[in-house]
């Protein structure tokens, strides 16, 4: 269990990861009376699409004109004014990906249909939003389907039965008391990965959870995105391999690692980061947090994300514990 074999797999991952964008261009021009029929429907809102958040991801291409916007930006975005939309406080440094997109009361989430996990998920905590309500208790919450997702691409409580994995909370219901709704939102399946109970789920994974929460008595925003990682491993015959197991008749995707990145704001609006990767089995209960550190940019080659990207790196005066001046790139 050490830092450097974590770190190594992160690093190796980012590899294997690519991606491309096909652009298709519609020849066809639409008829006088379709143009008018499509300008009198009504704009149909999708569930859960965001729609008052500033939105930005790794480098924008217009296919068109050939613009290019830089991804990262020079300041730090002001936090939003009283009284708007929760979207835009929970990701105001911008989305790691913008894949099937779902917001809920209190957490933002993109899903992975083809693995049925989220591929991340985005909580912003204050020490208001994690003091307990009376009256609000995870007891009084059950596991559902997402029925905004379509059938195809649900993971079901049955596949989790006898499977030896929990249903492991990428946004944890402790840190969503402030009414029960926000409680209740966090047990769709949709917020659910395969996790090893004892010694990972219930224990050190519990223990990063509760970390996270404590920063909150230090830091006055504390923003943090988790989500699975699938990371190769040398086999017999010498070479890497991406292996993982998949649970119930939905094929559920068991994740190897699990990440959370976190950045904290000060009262006097400092910026510090921490990133965290481990590895989804039993780990000892006296292993340190602070042996699952990891250079953030390791986490994002290896998810195929890009973490606070509205946010520029020089402003960041701590990663990890350790101060910095100029960010990690």
């Amino acid at each position: 269990m050490k830092l450097l074999q974590v770190s190594g797999m992160v690093g190796v991952a980012s590899l294997g990861w690519a991606g491309g964008v096909l652009y298709q261009k519609n020849n066809q021009k639409t008829s006088t009376v379709e143009e008018q029929n499509i300008k009198q429907r009504p704009i149909r809102h999708l569930p859960g699409l965001p729609l008052s958040a500033e939105v930005s991801t790794a480098m924008v291409a217009h296919p068109e004109s050939g613009v290019s916007i830089p991804a990262r930006e020079t300041g730090v975005p002001s936090e939003p004014t009283a009284g708007s939309p929760r979207v835009a406080e929970i990701m105001r440094f911008g989305f790691p990906g913008l894949d099937n997109i779902r917001s809920h009361k209190d957490y933002i989430m993109s899903y992975d249909r083809r693995n049925k996990v989220p591929h991340w998920v985005f909580e912003h905590l204050t020490r208001e939003s994690c003091n307990r309500v009376e009256g609000v208790d995870r007891a009084n919450s059950d596991f559902k389907e997402d029925q905004s997702m379509h059938p195809f691409f649900r993971s079901k409580n049955t596949d989790y039965k006898y499977s030896g994995f929990d249903r492991g909370h990428m946004a944890p219901a402790g840190n969503h008391r402030r009414d029960q709704q926000m409680c209740d939102e966090t047990f769709l399946m949709t917020n659910m990965a395969p996790q090893v109970g004892r010694g990972f789920n219930r224990d050190k994974w519990e223990n990063l959870e509760r970390y996270v929460r404590k920063m909150t008595k230090l830091y006055r925003n504390v923003y943090v995105c988790t989500g699975p990682l699938y990371l190769p491993q040398m086999e017999n015959d010498g070479k890497m391999y991406v292996k993982y197991q998949v649970i119930g008749q939905n094929n559920v995707s068991v994740p190897t690692h699990f990440f959370k990145v976190v950045v904290g704001e000060t009262d006097s609006k400092d910026l510090e980061m921490e990133a965290f990767v481990l590895p989804n089995q039993v780990i000892p209960d006296n292993t340190p947090l602070d042996n699952f550190r990891v250079p953030p940019d390791s986490v994002e080659r290896a998810a195929g994300l890009l973490f606070f990207d509205r946010l520029s790196r020089d402003k960041l005066v701590r990663i990890n514990g350790q101060k910095t001046g100029n960010g990690w790139y």
